[in-house]
């Protein structure tokens, strides 16, 4: 297998986008105008639901992205967005804005697409592109910069070899990811059946006035859960950093994508959490965002602490923890609606205890806790799966991407997550 070094430019163009103008900007609509944002700092596309920018006005058609499009973030919009690639998911949705990149290989018989698509997402490619960017506060590169880059690549049946192996992983995540999603609706929609529709186990048999199941009663939050608020440690202090509490902010919340959050991006250490307002709270807490993005929830199975973004719900009666996520999961715009600030909005905790919750009967709670919370356990399980996935991909990328292993070497088993992790194990990766 024979490597040769090339710059990106010797195959492929870099298109920029168009100037959509933002009078015609909104917040629903039919085509997406796609931004930094869509990207993911590991590389892949994001959408970002309830963020959207739509466009209302006339599309110029040469703007308008194809599913599979190789697109690549110009403008660091958030840290580690600069340089990173994505792909289309697609057509006829997505428009081509001027702070990104599309990516167009110039000559087939010199790069692979695919292969271009993972080249950009490596390390070597996103230091080359940040190291020649512009800018004091926010680092801009331009399709020129783009071109300069250096590359060493094999021949293209090999950078297809190589994509495809890194592919299949991406599969095996968005499979799972189609997975949590299922459980997730499941839950919701019996959540509707028995509380919404009162078609509840046995609800036949229970008189129902004016709309509530005899049993049931009218309470407010500050009734019947504890609302707990967080803090964040001294900046300045380093002492209180790099611990081992999990320490949960917003951003570790909106950029998750089920209800099932396994770790924090920060961690404090125990003089941190003695030294602030950050409070201790037990596993399994619902973790509420209410400042600025209000609504997002996450579920840990460790004990943890937040920033003051959040309203931490702890349940004052058993069993009743599902029915109070799924019922909170319901009411999000009726929260915003309350929410005040000039700057951002925040719910404040006297807004959220003092909210109605028409309260079910002891036996229905532990039946909705008993049938929820194996789907909660079963998307923990499969969300693993998936960061292992990602783990033995992340190890893959540069070994491949330099020659240092080849590919020739990974035998791809009947896909399983399991087989996938072991790769691992079978091709001797290490960190």
């Amino acid at each position: 297998m024979s490597w040769r070094e090339i710059q990106l430019g010797d195959g492929i163009n870099v298109k920029h986008g168009f100037a959509f103008k933002g009078e015609f900007f909104a917040s629903v609509g039919e085509c997406i105008v796609v931004t930094p944002g869509n990207f993911l700092e590991r590389g892949g596309f994001r959408v970002r639901d309830g963020k959207e920018r739509f466009y209302l006005g006339d599309i110029p058609e040469d703007y308008m992205l194809a599913k599979d499009d190789l697109i690549v973030a110009m403008t660091e919009q958030g840290e580690g967005l600069l340089g990173s690639a994505a792909r289309v998911p697609d057509d006829g949705r997505f428009l081509h804005n001027q702070r990104i990149g599309l990516v167009q290989v110039m000559d087939s018989d010199l790069l692979d697409k695919r292969f271009l698509y993972w080249a950009f997402n490596s390390s070597n490619v996103r230091a080359q592109i940040r190291g020649s960017a512009t800018g004091a506060k926010v680092k801009h590169t331009a399709p020129e910069r783009i071109r300069k880059v250096r590359l060493a690549v094999p021949d293209v049946p090999v950078q297809r070899a190589i994509a495809s192996v890194l592919d299949a992983y991406d599969d095996l995540i968005a499979t799972n990811q189609r997975r949590i999603q299922l459980l997730e609706d499941a839950a919701r929609r019996l959540y509707r059946e028995w509380f919404v529709h009162l078609r509840f186990p046995g609800n036949e048999s229970v008189p129902v006035r004016n709309g509530v199941p005899k049993g049931w009663v009218d309470q407010t939050f500050g009734d019947v859960v504890n609302a707990v608020g967080g803090g964040t440690p001294s900046t300045s202090r380093s002492e209180y950093w790099n611990g081992e509490i999990v320490w949960v902010t917003p951003t570790d919340v909106t950029r998750n994508n089920c209800l099932v959050l396994l770790d924090s991006e920060k961690k404090i250490t125990e003089a941190g959490l003695n030294n602030s307002s950050a409070k201790l709270i037990p596993a399994e807490t619902i973790l509420m965002t209410s400042r600025a993005s209000i609504g997002y929830f996450a579920l840990m199975d460790m004990p943890v602490c937040t920033n003051q973004g959040f309203i931490s719900i702890l349940p004052r009666i058993g069993d009743s923890r599902m029915f109070l996520l799924f019922n909170l999961l319901a009411r999000v715009e009726e929260m915003k609606a309350l929410a005040t600030g000039s700057t951002f909005k925040e719910l404040s905790k006297k807004s959220f205890k003092a909210l109605p919750i028409l309260w079910p009967s002891h036996s229905v709670l532990v039946a909705f806790e008993e049938a929820v919370y194996p789907l909660i356990q079963q998307t923990r399980l499969i969300k693993r799966q998936s960061e292992q996935l990602r783990l033995a991909r992340d190890l893959l990328l540069p070994k491949l991407m330099s020659g240092q292993l080849g590919v020739s070497r990974i035998v791809l088993p009947a896909w399983s997550s399991d087989a996938a992790i072991n790769l691992l194990a079978k091709t001797n990766l290490k960190g």
